[in-house]
């Protein structure tokens, strides 16, 4: 991670950060294929968040998470699999029953 840090090019996103865009290029750096997608959805959960605390006024659709996360990654990272979707679907009704 520390090579990562050296390089100091400007936030991409303001609204998810500096440690975030990091996470992402680390992520996509990984090799092992479980690890990567346990970090994809972890990452999506974190920026669902951050977008929650930007955009109080709408609503932060996986779909944008989505299409964050591979233009973070410059397409090296990917939510297209099974399980991403379920997870959210599920983080998606537990929010709906605190409201």
């Amino acid at each position: 991670m520390e090579s990562l840090r050296k390089d100091l090019s400007p936030i991409r996103m303001r609204n998810y950060g500096r440690i975030l865009q990091d996470v992402v290029a680390y992520a996509s750096t990984m090799e092992d294929e479980a690890q990567r997608k346990a970090m994809i959805v972890y990452l999506a959960q974190c920026m669902r968040q951050k977008n929650l605390v930007w955009n109080k006024d709408q609503e932060s659709g996986f779909n944008r998470v989505k299409a964050d996360i591979e233009k973070l990654s410059d397409g090296a990272l990917s939510c297209d699999f099974p399980e991403f979707d379920q997870i959210m679907q599920q983080m998606a009704m537990q929010r709906r029953k605190k409201k």
